[in-house]
Order: C-alpha cells, then structure tokens, then sequence
C-alpha cells in the first residue's frame, strides 16, 4: 500500500512563500499521478494541482495558477508545492494524493492514498 507524508506547512504572513512537500515509501509513487487538494474548516476537500508520473505535465486550480508550482526533480524524488502570493483564503490543511487517472481529474474520490496533511496558516 503507498503511503503518503507532506510536510513543509505552517504560519506565513500574507504575501509570503511556503513550499510543501510529499514523500512516498514507493520510490516512484509506483507510476501514479500526484495530485495536492486543500480542506479548510467547514469546506469541501478542493483540487489544488497535480503532476504527472514522469513530472513533465500539471495542471492547476484557477485560484492558484500562477502563485502555486507543482514539481518534482525526477521520478524517484518527493513532489513539491511551491506556494508564493500567499493569501489568507489559501488557509487550509493541504493534502497530497495518487490516482491512477490523468492529471485534470480534480475529484478527491478518484484519488485513491492520501497522506495526513499538513497545515498552512495565512495571516493578514
């Protein structure tokens, strides 16, 4: 079973950067796609980004795209978050996931390992 781990949350103040990273005990994240999706209090689990496999293809949320970059070194290295631009609406527990769909499936429920999450405050 793959599992997952991020880390890399935290407190930043509005306008700053935070990387997120996610480990995965199979080196490769076993040749699935990666995505991230972040939960704040009292809303659904949304779609952040995600990557493919060999880490040449993304695809990003609205909300993010051009503050938010998804990446990885190589096949065998975690997939990062690079998170700049940070807004107090970007608050969340954010999540990364696999699935073995293509990199524009934004519905948690077609990602099938989670990792625990990690948490990211935006102050004002």
């Amino acid at each position: 079973q793959v599992q997952l781990v991020e880390s890399g949350g935290g407190l930043v103040q509005a306008g700053g950067s935070l990387r997120l990273s996610c480990a995965c005990s199979e080196p490769t994240f076993s040749g699935l796609n990666i995505g991230w999706f972040r939960q704040a209090p009292g809303k659904e689990r949304e779609f952040v980004a995600a990557i493919g496999w060999s880490g040449r293809s993304t695809h990003y949320a609205d909300s993010v795209k051009g503050r938010f970059t998804v990446s990885r070194d190589n096949i065998k290295s975690p997939v990062y978050l690079q998170m700049n631009s940070l807004r107090p609406e970007d608050a969340a527990v954010y999540y990364c996931a696999t699935t073995d769909r293509d990199i524009f499936t934004t519905t948690p429920n077609k990602y099938n390992f989670w990792g625990q999450g990690t948490q990211v405050t935006v102050s004002s």
